[in-house]
């Protein structure tokens, strides 16, 4: 037992991946590396569409903006490396390097619960209180609510970092899935982790629980305001400020409360990496196109950027 004690620090882990086969390797770099793209385009577009155009500068795409600058890191914390170990045989990641990974993946995950949360309160005062909006969403309170979505997921990543530097590995190294994330780790180790599990199921579950109910009696209020209005087109309007945030919601929450909130006894490979490559690939993806594309304001506010460009170009 002393021997196996000492032989404790793993230097490097091997990510197992998505699938052996060579060609289908091949396929899913193609498609990987063409979302990692939209990714990286259409959320930086974001930011500086919202950053160029005076007329976005509201709490919505305030929240907007931070969005997409936490699915631009989520993304960039996983995917690259993820699309090295489709084209590499050798699928190493350093114990820093996997560590890193996901202590940034449950910074930027547990963050954005927060920053979900924080955009449907705002539009529970848009929609319920319209008069005093400017009054209660104002730049300070703003601020002051990413700047606590970004302490919790900091507190929660730390959480989380202090109860797996506790873990011992030393007989296997191989990851089976495409990226450090906390069960996979978790079932490598040769330590009991039964607390570990539990710490982190009490973190990662009131984090999703926390903001989930936040988000639930938002949209209560707002549904039952809705209901309220008389005009067609005001419903319609209603709704549709808020259609796309609760896609977005959806999207998110039932995928991460599917992976996390089961015991890891039923960690199957198959379709927790399904709905992990969801999460952390495709959903960034997502974000930017669904927020756009449902969104009058941000195409004019394209234009509008593209006129003056040329304007000033000219």
């Amino acid at each position: 037992a002393m021997g196996r004690k000492n032989n404790t620090h793993v230097p490097d882990f091997i990510l197992m991946g998505l699938t052996d086969s060579e060609e289908i390797q091949l396929v899913l770099f193609m498609l990987f590396l063409l979302i990692y793209l939209v990714t990286v385009l259409g959320n930086a577009g974001m930011i500086l569409i919202i950053r160029l155009d005076l007329q976005l500068h509201t709490p919505m795409y305030f929240f907007l903006r931070h969005l997409s600058f936490l699915d631009l890191s989520y993304s960039t914390v996983i995917t690259p490396k993820t699309l090295q170990n489709l084209l590499t045989s050798t699928k190493y990641i350093s114990y820093t390097s996997c560590f890193t990974q996901m202590s940034f993946f449950v910074f930027l995950g547990a963050t954005e619960c927060f920053l979900l949360s924080s955009m449907a309160y705002d539009r529970y005062v848009a929609i319920c209180n319209p008069l005093h909006y400017p009054v209660v969403m104002s730049a300070r309170f703003c601020s002051h609510l990413i700047f606590g979505s970004y302490v919790i997921g900091f507190v929660d990543s730390f959480v989380n970092g202090l109860c797996m530097s506790r873990l011992h590995f030393c007989d296997s190294n191989v990851i089976r899935h495409f990226f450090c994330d906390t069960t996979p780790v978790l079932a490598l180790s040769c330590t009991d982790t039964h607390d570990v599990e539990i710490m982190i199921f009490i973190v990662a579950g009131s984090t999703l629980m926390v903001s989930l109910i936040t988000i639930s009696v938002s949209y209560v209020s707002i549904l039952s305001t809705i209901l309220k209005i008389t005009s067609t087109s005001g419903k319609k309007k209603a709704f549709s400020t808020c259609a796309s945030h609760l896609l977005g919601v959806a999207i998110f929450y039932g995928t991460m409360i599917f992976t996390y909130l089961k015991p890891s006894k039923s960690y199957s490979l198959g379709k927790d990496q399904v709905a992990s490559v969801f999460y952390t690939i495709v959903i960034p993806m997502l974000n930017p196109l669904i927020y756009s594309l449902r969104n009058r304001e941000v195409k004019n506010a394209l234009l509008r950027v593209m006129r003056k460009g040329e304007g000033s170009g000219q």
